[in-house]
């Protein structure tokens, strides 16, 4: 009987014996990256200086589609003022030459009443040609006028916002040092990587305004549009490690559903620098969006220990601490 018991008891046994191993054994911590290593302020600075930078150059390349079509505007109207102006100078030397024609002159010089009539009719026909080729003229002349105006306004405006862009870039690399960091930074650049299909703009080119309305397929949270295109054009290309996205915390992108934190390994976070195959695939991934940043709306990169910005390329990113912090377990993404 006693036999009989041990014999039951050994499965039991062995049980508890594994559970005791697995709770011994050192754990791999697998938790959600933290306050992504930086301040609300530089978090702050950050997004002000790549939201200048992104809306500058967005009016500095509409203001260069302007300048085109204006100049193409002022090309036709000077072509369209240089062939009036040959009929003008025509209608000029008549009248100075014939002096001005009244009805008593009509009479004196014609031979007969159909003479007459036929005069008239000849010379109505002539004033109307001559009406209508001086109007030309002067719009034509009037609208070279305009065009030559509002260019000189489109390069002040383009003078304006490369300024405005050079201010947003330093602004970006002062808050940097600042912290810690901003020097300028290796970063990582693949040429094979894929383009990613573009994120919706606005008639004008800029970003519409988005919020947090789109279910978050890696939470229970939401997105915004844009970020949610950013995530599943990312899984198409291959990037289909663990990602987060939507998190409550008390600054940043990511409670606003505009920020995804992408996994290097493919279990999740781990507590621990990548290394082998989990760094080229944070270097990939982080390529990537780099490379495709305006076709998608890209605001800021982050992946071990830089940061890329609009304007700025990739610099030193101070994180230090934890691998969360310091983005060397994740690729961590933020949109406009």
């Amino acid at each position: 009987m006693a036999a009989t018991h041990l014999c039951r008891a050994k499965p039991v046994l062995a049980l508890l014996a594994a559970i005791l191993v697995l709770l011994a054994a050192p754990s791999v911590a697998r938790a959600e990256p933290d306050e992504e290593g930086g301040t609300k302020t530089l978090r702050a600075q950050l997004e002000s200086a790549a939201k200048g930078h992104v809306q500058a150059k967005q009016k500095l390349q509409a203001s260069k589609a302007r300048q085109v079509k204006l100049k193409a505007a002022l090309q036709q109207a000077q072509a369209k003022a240089d062939e009036l102006s040959v009929r003008v100078q025509e209608i000029a030397g008549r009248s100075y030459r014939q002096g001005r024609l009244t009805t008593v002159s009509m009479l004196l010089n014609s031979a007969s009443p159909d003479a007459l009539m036929e005069r008239m009719l000849s010379l109505d026909q002539m004033a109307q040609v001559d009406g209508h080729a001086l109007v030309g003229y002067r719009d034509a002349v009037s609208t070279a006028e305009k065009a030559t105006k509002a260019i000189a306004l489109e390069i002040k405006e383009q003078d304006n916002q490369v300024k405005v862009m050079a201010k947003r870039k330093q602004q970006a690399e002062n808050a940097l040092a600042a912290a810690g960091g901003g020097a300028v930074a290796g970063g990582f650049v693949n040429a094979n990587s894929p383009l990613a299909k573009a994120a919706p703009r606005n008639s004008d080119g800029s970003w519409p305004g988005e919020r947090c309305t789109i279910d978050d397929p890696t939470t229970g949270g939401c997105v915004t549009p844009r970020l949610l295109n950013a995530f599943r054009q990312a899984q198409s290309a291959g990037f289909k490690r663990h990602t987060s996205c939507f998190s409550q915390r008390s600054s940043g992108e990511h409670p606003l559903g505009r920020a995804c934190d992408f996994s290097s390994a493919p279990g999740g976070f781990e507590n621990s620098d990548a290394t082998g195959d989990d760094r080229t695939y944070g270097n990939n991934l982080a390529a990537y969006f780099v490379h495709n940043a305006e076709r998608l709306g890209v605001m800021y990169v982050i992946w071990y220990r830089q940061i890329w910005l609009p304007g700025s390329g990739w610099r030193s990113y101070s994180g230090s601490g934890s691998a969360s912090a310091a983005h060397t377990n994740h690729v961590h993404l933020s949109m406009l």
